[in-house]
């Protein structure tokens, strides 16, 4: 006995269950992820090393050489890729279709701890990273302001990147043309001369003075405190005030100062990098989404967020979208919902003029949303998302489920034609077409 005979034969419990899927399936279509590509990671793993100062001649032999050599040996890899840059370098792995990239990852990373060893010192560890489609900002907020460009890069640090990655969804906040704080030591050659000073004197002195280690604890009988010795500078005054105690390795017995022989800053590292929105330098806040979180959501909720901002900015800030990636996601749903009504409208039209019975177009008009609403449910508990690629295919599966319904229509109206009941012309019509339908889907 088929669906279809359990549905004649109990109507109450076909219509049960034609609610059933409209109600569950948009509670599942108002909990899926809504995203432009699907979530899934690419067999791919890339690999970054940062080398400061390096040539791409000395990158390729002191780092890529040996990163390739460690996870040749990685199960599942097809091919090495690398790319030499000026104090970088970054090594592409692709693995096989059927490799867990996950697991994959954690033997790459297995398998440069050990190298670490081998790379020159002062190498941090390599970045690991995956390749997933879903890793692109949502949106791109530019922040202008006519203050100082340190002011503005510490305003945004520490007030704009926290305020954004408080919103529900969010899983990163990066900042595009940020240039760190950096305190610049300027040394004074004639002054280091009449001093009779080098600059490995200056640097010596920073790194002995300028550190603070653990004091460890002092116990009595009573109590244990916890010592600290309080050495690292906090201001750029204290910088300053940084005593020269060794002049190539013996005392120094004068008191000299490094403001004496250098000139310190407040700034910003050097500029390697830059952001500018018409035409005004500017400091990019690009927002990523967590994975399965509903795209379209997150950036509504980081434009209403940006506009909270900008009531509370400084004089002379402001901050607008850039770029928003979520519009084409919302207008390929908007066109999916369309696409649904006015193929909902035209199968009823059709089938009113060929059939001339409108019992058979209501029904038609309601199988569409339903088998719809029953896709919802399956991609929710499997957890797939509303993107390009489930849209597209609910588009043509609306096709599919109009042709369908067309046929078993058609072939209960000929038995109806020839002198059966509707009871018995509904049976023998969709038992007959039902393999047929479903083969067709």
């Amino acid at each position: 006995m088929t669906l279809s005979d359990i549905s004649i034969k109990n109507p109450v419990f076909a219509w049960m269950l034609m609610f059933g899927l409209l109600f569950f399936g948009s509670i599942s279509y108002n909990r899926m992820g809504v995203s432009q590509m699907p979530d899934i990671d690419l067999p791919m793993v890339t690999i970054d090393v940062d080398y400061e100062g390096a040539s791409p001649e000395i990158v390729e032999t002191d780092i890529i050489d040996i990163i390739e050599d460690a996870v040749v040996s990685v199960e599942g890899v097809t091919e090495i890729s690398s790319v030499a840059r000026m104090g970088s370098a970054r090594v592409t792995v692709e693995l096989e279709l059927n490799r867990n990239v996950d697991v994959a990852v954690q033997e790459i990373q297995s398998k440069l701890s050990r190298a670490q060893r081998l790379l020159p010192a002062g190498v941090d560890f390599p970045v690991i990273s995956k390749r997933n489609p879903e890793d692109r900002p949502l949106v791109i907020f530019a922040l202008t302001s006519d203050s100082p460009l340190r002011d503005q890069m510490i305003y945004a640090r520490h007030n704009i990147r926290d305020r954004f990655q408080a919103i529900a969804g969010v899983g990163e906040v990066r900042l595009f043309g940020y240039i760190d704080r950096n305190i610049r030591i300027l040394v004074d050659g004639a002054k280091l001369r009449s001093y009779e000073l080098t600059v490995d004197d200056i640097i010596n002195a920073i790194g002995r003075e300028h550190v603070e280690i653990p004091g460890g604890n002092l116990e009595t009988p009573k109590q244990e405190l916890v010592l600290r010795s309080l050495g690292e500078a906090q201001t750029v005054e204290s910088v300053k005030n940084i005593p020269i105690t060794l002049r190539g390795g013996s005392p120094v017995y004068n008191r000299i100062r490094l403001k004496d022989v250098c000139r310190v800053e407040d700034g910003l590292a050097d500029t390697k990098r830059f952001a500018r929105f018409n035409g005004k330098q500017s400091l990019g806040v690009a927002i990523f989404k967590q994975r399965g979180a509903n795209a379209v959501e997150v950036a509504n909720s980081a434009v209403k967020r940006s506009e909270e901002i900008r009531n509370t900015l400084p004089e002379g800030y402001n901050i607008q979208v850039s770029h928003n990636w979520t519009r084409y996601i919302e207008e390929s749903i908007d066109e999916l919902i369309f696409t649904i009504f006015l193929s909902t409208i035209l199968t009823g039209l059709v089938c009113f003029l060929f059939l001339g019975s409108w019992t058979s177009t209501i029904n038609i008009i309601l199988a569409i949303p339903t088998s719809l609403m029953g896709t919802f449910i399956f991609l929710y508990f499997f957890g797939f998302t509303l993107n390009t690629f489930t849209l597209l295919a609910l588009t043509l599966a609306i096709g599919i489920v109009v042709d369908d319904a067309i046929m078993v229509m058609e072939n209960i109206s000929r038995y109806m034609g020839l002198g059966k009941d509707r009871v018995t012309a509904s049976r023998m019509g969709a038992r007959q077409i039902t393999f047929a339908a479903t083969a067709a889907t």
